[in-house]
């Protein structure tokens, strides 16, 4: 089973084992992640804001163009920001690092 780490805003980590195949945000409500996914994965929000350890970055397949202008509703994007419904969890992304930002905006509410 791959696992991944969260990082919360305060640095403290917690790593997760998990199923292949489940998207990050799955699996941090799963494990009681605090991550919102107001829209429940359907990229019409951008509540599931996470940041990619760079050293990750390079092995994720590309965001689209409806997730790239999702991001642009997220409040701090960095370089290395993506949507945690658009990330699937294989084994060959075992030991995935994510950052999850202080803040998010729900755009379903405006």
């Amino acid at each position: 089973m791959p696992r991944m780490t969260f990082v919360y805003p305060d640095g403290s980590r917690r790593q997760v084992e998990v199923a292949a195949g489940l998207s990050v945000l799955e699996i941090a409500h799963a494990n009681g992640i605090d991550i919102e996914g107001a829209c429940e994965g359907s990229m019409a929000c951008s509540t599931c804001h996470i940041i990619v350890d760079p050293a990750w970055w390079a092995r994720l397949p590309p965001a689209g163009v409806e997730e790239c202008d999702m991001l642009d509703f997220a409040i701090g994007p960095t370089p290395t920001s993506r949507l945690g419904c658009q990330i699937r969890l294989t084994e060959a992304l075992d030991g995935l690092v994510v950052s999850l930002p202080a803040e998010t905006r729900n755009a379903l509410l405006g």
